[in-house]
């Protein structure tokens, strides 16, 4: 379970505006910008099977396979984020190794160190350049 401040996730409730800003700016960030590819390439997938002849049907396909498994992917980075921001139970090794950002030593903490999702940078990547490359075939194949 994770907890905010002692709170479950449903009942927490900001303290003040600069935390609520902090959620909301995090929110955006972290898990909106998954979504947010994910609906392009959707509209990129939909565009190119309503308006292109059947030849263009496999490269369509392919392109909402890609927005598919980037909604996968996005709902698997947010409940990263859920727990990544939520209060400290088990603290791992690399969030005590984590050095404070310049500037920010003093400041307010808002849930753990941030840590770079690593694993989902690099899977996202390795997606995109695998539809890249079945997306060069296709069209040497025309």
């Amino acid at each position: 379970m994770h907890t905010y401040r002692g709170h479950r996730a449903d009942s927490f409730r900001p303290i003040d505006v600069l935390e609520l800003n902090e959620f909301r700016a995090r929110n955006r960030t972290f898990n909106g910008a998954y979504r947010r590819t994910a609906i392009a390439t959707l509209g990129y997938a939909l565009t190119a099977l309503r308006l292109f002849d059947s030849r263009f049907l496999r490269i369509g396909i392919l392109y909402l396979v890609l927005s598919i498994l980037l909604f996968a992917l996005g709902y698997i980075r947010a409940r990263h984020s859920r727990h990544d921001f939520s209060d400290r139970s088990k603290t791992s090794a690399l969030y005590d190794q984590a050095l404070p950002t310049v500037g920010q030593e003093d400041k307010r903490e808002y849930g753990r160190p941030f840590i770079t999702a690593g694993r989902d940078v690099v899977a996202v990547g390795a997606l995109v350049m695998i539809v890249e490359i079945l997306l060069l075939a296709f069209v040497l194949q025309m």
